[in-house]
């Protein structure tokens, strides 16, 4: 059976390939993460007057997106609403529990499609289904839906050209009838190549929904690789992730990603052609912590040695040893290769100081050449009639060491 081919908005939401998501709202100035007001049982009327000392002061939209442009991030999604209900832009009259109404006083979301565009970053919007604010979310669903959707059709209608929406929290009402058809039709009549994102959750990764959906989620879990055929329609398909236990931010989180924790979700997503979504909480002023700015940063030096096969690489189908992969892109291939050793005096190296063999079986078109993407060093190599193709994989030098090293290959 065939396998679809991608819409042109859906190939080019691939190639973006590792975005930011931005979780940030009235929470933040709890530091308890984004569920506080559910899992504390805060009373509405009181949590409602954390508004009244939102200011936003130190939300600078273009610094975030000058972030994810260092981190080689292409696209970032912002919580425009979360589930307790505040919404960082201006709902135009449907309530007055927004960013506006708040001594902040300003329309966040403008200033972060202004801040995104300035960078050549993609801005997507997140916006919740599911609500703790509007007593009409339990007591009359219809009338909630109508909320919703005109509270979507504002964020379609006023910012100019985004890249998608991102939902979550259908999984909260799953027999219910979310009218999930108008909702998409008012979508794609004002952002016709906008993704549509609507996250399957924690326990449901990788379920293909309702027909417009662009893009299969996997909240908190590595990818699978997708059998597309016979599908009637190409989807994308992305891992969001936290950078340490909490998507809002945790004041006393201290389990954090590393930058090689990072580098290697980024590769495991790419392997299987699936994008990384990774969050960063600001803080109750708006500012992104130092930690998640450094580890960012850091990772981007990765990504910018790496980027012809991380954005633009499509996976291909080998057999390795240590959980090796390969990518093609623009007719060559790109091998990632982990476990490495480092080359040094034994006083100061741990283990072997040794350069690694790497076999790869079923690469059968005949190779021209191999080198290390980073700094161009030709690799020796062997290769079969079978499809088995062998380097000899040259230790780090001492003081380098890239996490998982990519070698170019190219193909007679």
């Amino acid at each position: 059976m065939a396998i679809p081919v991608p819409l042109p908005y859906i190939e080019r939401f691939e190639k973006l390939a590792y975005g930011m998501f931005v979780h940030w709202g009235l929470y933040s100035q709890l530091g308890r993460g984004e569920w506080v007001k559910f899992i504390e049982k805060i009373p509405t009327p009181e949590y409602k007057k954390l508004k009244e000392t939102f200011t936003a002061e130190k939300f600078n939209a273009k610094e975030i997106a000058c972030l994810a442009k260092d981190a080689g991030m292409r696209y970032i999604c912002l919580t425009t609403r979360h589930h307790e209900g505040f919404s960082l832009y201006d709902t135009r009259g449907l309530s007055d529990f927004d960013a506006v109404h708040s001594p902040a006083g300003r329309d966040l979301v403008a200033e972060f499609v202004e801040g995104c565009r300035l960078y050549d970053i993609i801005p997507f919007f997140y916006h919740t289904t599911l609500d703790w604010h509007q007593e009409s979310y339990q007591k009359d669903f219809e009338s909630y839906l109508d909320y919703l959707h005109k509270s979507v059709e504002i964020l379609c209608t006023n910012y100019g050209r985004i890249g998608g929406l991102w939902f979550d929290g259908n999984w909260n009402k799953p027999d219910a009838d979310w009218k999930e058809s108008r909702l998409y039709e008012i979508i794609r009549k004002h952002q016709p190549e906008a993704m549509i994102v609507n996250n399957t959750g924690l326990f449901e990764q990788g379920r293909v929904g309702h027909p417009e959906i662009d893009s299969i989620t996997f909240e908190q879990g590595t990818p699978s690789p997708m059998n597309r055929q016979g599908m009637p329609k190409y989807l994308a398909a992305e891992m969001s992730q936290t950078m340490n236990r909490h998507w809002g931010v945790g004041n006393n989180d201290f389990c954090y990603l590393s930058p090689k924790e990072i580098i290697e979700n980024l590769c495991a997503c790419r392997k299987v052609g699936a994008n990384l979504l990774l969050n960063v909480g600001p803080t109750a002023q708006g500012q992104i912590p130092e930690y998640e700015v450094a580890a960012l940063r850091r990772v981007g030096q990765w990504v910018k040695l790496n980027a012809l096969p991380i954005y633009n690489g499509k996976p291909y189908q080998v057999h390795s040893t240590d959980n090796d992969f390969a990518l093609k892109a623009e007719g060559k291939l790109y091998l990632f290769i982990r476990n490495l050793n480092i080359a040094g005096p034994s006083n100061v190296t741990l283990g072997e100081k040794c350069d690694t063999a790497k076999a790869f079986l079923g690469i059968k078109q005949r190779i021209k050449s191999c080198r290390w993407l980073d700094n161009n060093e030709p690799l020796s190599f062997t290769q079969n009639e079978d499809g088995l193709f062998c380097i000899n994989a040259t230790a780090f030098n001492y003081g380098s060491h890239l996490v998982i090293r990519v070698a170019e290959v190219e193909l007679a």
